[in-house]
């Protein structure tokens, strides 16, 4: 009698990727075949951190997905230099930005914006769902011991850099005509009004926690009417008289004629991978915001300096 041998278990495939796949995690020896180079470029660029990969027991593993994305990534003009999803804090000249880059491509490229809050636009870019973060998290002087704190929470952080966009007024929206004379502080703190809150994460939420315990007052004892995703919600509450004040910033109560107290300045920069800040995309939409036309919807607005604007503020 002949004995049938037992088949081979077979390498771990890409599920729907065909015989012919690359297993989902490659040695040096099959990501050479699968670039077509020989091992020992395989080695330079893993060693020198270039592509990436990890030690196993001493031996080389690399990624299917992460080859393909670095692949892409490299790629001068291919896909993902095609399109730049940015998202993060909400800011009304990134959004102008954002349109102003669309429309003059016509077609050849895409740029998004979602405004998702700092805390959860840092894991989109973390989870490479996102290319660029609007991050926002304190005063200015303090921003940039902050903002490199926070970057630090997420794993990818050694290959980011830090890109200052500007500078901007932070402080308390107002609706119009709540005060007879000047709004200060004692007043709103002590008045029966109707706060918005923005969620956990957001940039304005922690300044507004942060001015509570300055002048320690407990949250609890106010009157909060909502909790909003955005500041273009906080605007639209406030206009329509559903709610008295919340945290934003000058440029978004200029931008809806609402009434201000300014507290402070905080910078707004950008959390990005170090390969998409040479991408043609993100190049363009610093340089609209040095524009002239960028200067003066900003005047219009109120509360911003660009002296900063597209200078690489921190690097691991």
């Amino acid at each position: 009698m002949v004995s049938t041998p037992l088949p081979r278990t077979p390498p771990l495939r890409l599920v729907g990727s065909g015989d012919d796949a690359a297993p989902t995690f490659m040695d040096v020896r099959q990501v050479a075949e699968y670039l077509h180079i020989n091992t020992k470029k395989v080695y330079a660029l893993a060693s020198e951190g270039k592509m990436p990969g990890t030690k196993v027991t001493g031996k080389w593993l690399f990624p299917r997905k992460l080859i393909d994305h670095w692949l892409l990534e490299s790629s001068h003009g291919g896909l993902l230099t095609d399109r730049l999803v940015v998202t993060g804090s909400d800011d009304p000249l990134i959004q102008r930005s954002v349109y102003q880059v669309v429309h003059s491509m016509q077609g050849r490229a895409l740029v998004s914006y979602t405004c998702t809050s700092t805390e959860l636009g840092l894991s989109l870019l973390a989870r490479n769902r996102a290319d660029v973060c609007g991050v926002r998290w304190g005063p200015a002087e303090e921003s940039h011991n902050r903002h490199a704190a926070l970057i630090q929470h997420y794993p990818p952080h050694k290959n980011w850099v830090l890109v200052r966009a500007f500078q901007r007024e932070q402080g308390l929206i107002l609706a119009p005509g709540i005060f007879d004379a000047e709004p200060d502080l004692e007043r709103l703190f002590s008045s029966d009004l109707r706060w918005v809150f923005r969620h956990d994460g957001a940039g304005a939420q922690r300044h507004l926690r942060e001015l509570f315990g300055h002048h320690q007052v407990d949250p609890a004892r106010l009157t909060v009417a909502a909790r909003v995703l955005s500041e273009r919600e906080v605007a639209s509450l406030l206009s329509r008289d559903e709610a008295d004040v919340a945290p934003g910033t000058r440029s978004t109560a200029g931008e809806f004629g609402l009434d201000f107290l300014p507290i402070g300045w905080e910078a707004y920069d950008f959390a990005l991978d170090r390969g998409v800040y040479f991408r043609a995309l993100f190049q363009n939409v610093i340089n609209f915001l040095k524009s002239s036309e960028c200067q003066r919807i900003a005047e219009r607005f109120g509360g911003y300096d660009f002296s900063d604007c597209g200078q690489i503020v921190w690097s691991a």
